[in-house]
């Protein structure tokens, strides 16, 4: 299994959240990687967390968005952070989270967060305005394409399934 070093970090540089995943292979859409059970990713504090489902992150070239896509029966079927463009190195991934989220959940309800973290961070951080605003069309952008255009709505099945072939293929 090739494994990618994925790390989100703060406008400041600060580490965000990282995580060691699988590497799943690279499509159209961009790079996708993904998440055993049990396997840990690092916050921001320090602490560590398990997860405890099968999950796959894309990572599309060019874009200011990433999306968690989580197995069932996690509530949440897509989680979409709004970041920079990844810079892809060359077993890692690294981006820099804008602080605005979207959730799909399983019901069909969609879901913007952390708007008041977000304008916290732009006096905090400083963000241009040309951050701001690129942050703010793209998160409009996800609201109107998570739940009915790709890579959203099938594609993720793809790699979730190729997620779960590895498990069955690990030992212990």
């Amino acid at each position: 299994m090739e494994m990618v070093r994925t790390l989100f970090c703060k406008y400041d540089g600060t580490p965000h959240r990282l995580l060691e995943s699988i590497n799943l292979g690279e499509d159209e859409h961009g790079l996708w990687v993904g998440s055993l059970p049990g396997s840990r990713g690092q916050r921001a504090d320090g602490t560590w967390v398990t997860i405890d489902h099968h999950r796959v992150r894309l990572y599309p070239r060019g874009q200011w968005w990433s999306a968690l896509f989580n197995d069932t029966p996690h509530p949440t079927r897509i989680y979409c952070d709004i970041t920079t463009p990844p810079v892809f190195g060359v077993d890692s991934v690294t981006t820099v989270d804008l602080d605005l989220d979207i959730r799909l959940l399983r019901d069909g309800t969609i879901k913007v967060m952390d708007e008041d973290e977000f304008l916290h961070h732009q006096k905090l951080y400083n963000y241009p305005p040309q951050i701001i605003a690129t942050a703010q069309a793209t998160c409009a952008w996800v609201v109107a394409n998570i739940a009915t255009t790709e890579p959203f709505t099938t594609v993720y099945q793809t790699y979730l399934e190729k997620l779960r072939a590895i498990a069955l293929n690990c030992p212990g």
